[in-house]
């Protein structure tokens, strides 16, 4: 079985990929809410990629996990961002059956809700383990596990990550419908 090489969503994968791993790096806008924090736009070429397809959405995650290691990033901010496996494969795989929920707008909206809830489980599931011993910083501590665990990451996340995907949303409708369409991959 020899499949046709989609090249423009070889390349568009490759491009998101290189975000991935950049935006962590370098980026300038970081909201420090301490003890935790956040990047802003990190999750934005990981959505872009989930509305191409499940294999893109988790070659760009792995791309981003690596972004964070490479960036210097606490152990913990490592494997939050490698749980975005989780939320990553569930979306993906439900976009790829229902493509036209990007365009809606309520339904968007709770498909956004939904994608974030999974995402933020996945986070605090991570930084429990965590909390629990010494490895997080004095500040986690200081405010407690409502706060911190449930409230920085948990909560925090869910904001963040329907924030990316809005932004998201917004770039994807800006591409020439024709682009996305050669993009798309129906795998």
């Amino acid at each position: 079985m020899n499949k046709k090489v989609n090249t423009q969503a070889v390349v568009i994968s490759a491009i998101l990929c290189s975000i991935a791993i950049i935006i962590p790096m370098f980026s300038p806008i970081k909201i420090i809410l301490e003890p935790a924090s956040f990047t802003l736009a990190s999750h934005v070429p990981i959505f872009l990629a989930m509305f191409i397809s499940p294999g893109t959405a988790l070659f760009v995650t792995v791309g981003s996990t690596i972004g964070f290691l490479l960036g210097g990033f606490p152990i913990t901010v490592v494997l939050r961002a490698l749980s975005h496996l989780l939320f990553v494969i569930i979306g993906s795989i439900y976009l790829k059956k229902h493509k036209d929920i990007i365009e809606e707008g309520k339904s968007s909206l709770i498909y956004s809700f939904t994608v974030s809830l999974i995402h933020a489980i996945g986070e605090v599931l991570i930084v429990i383990p965590f909390y629990f011993g010494p490895s997080l910083s004095q500040g986690y501590y200081d405010k407690g596990f409502i706060v911190s665990i449930l409230g920085l990451v948990g909560l925090g996340t869910i904001i963040h990550s329907m924030i990316d995907f809005s932004l998201s949303k917004y770039i994807w409708k800006l591409m020439p419908k024709d682009v996305v369409k050669k993009i798309v991959v129906n795998i």
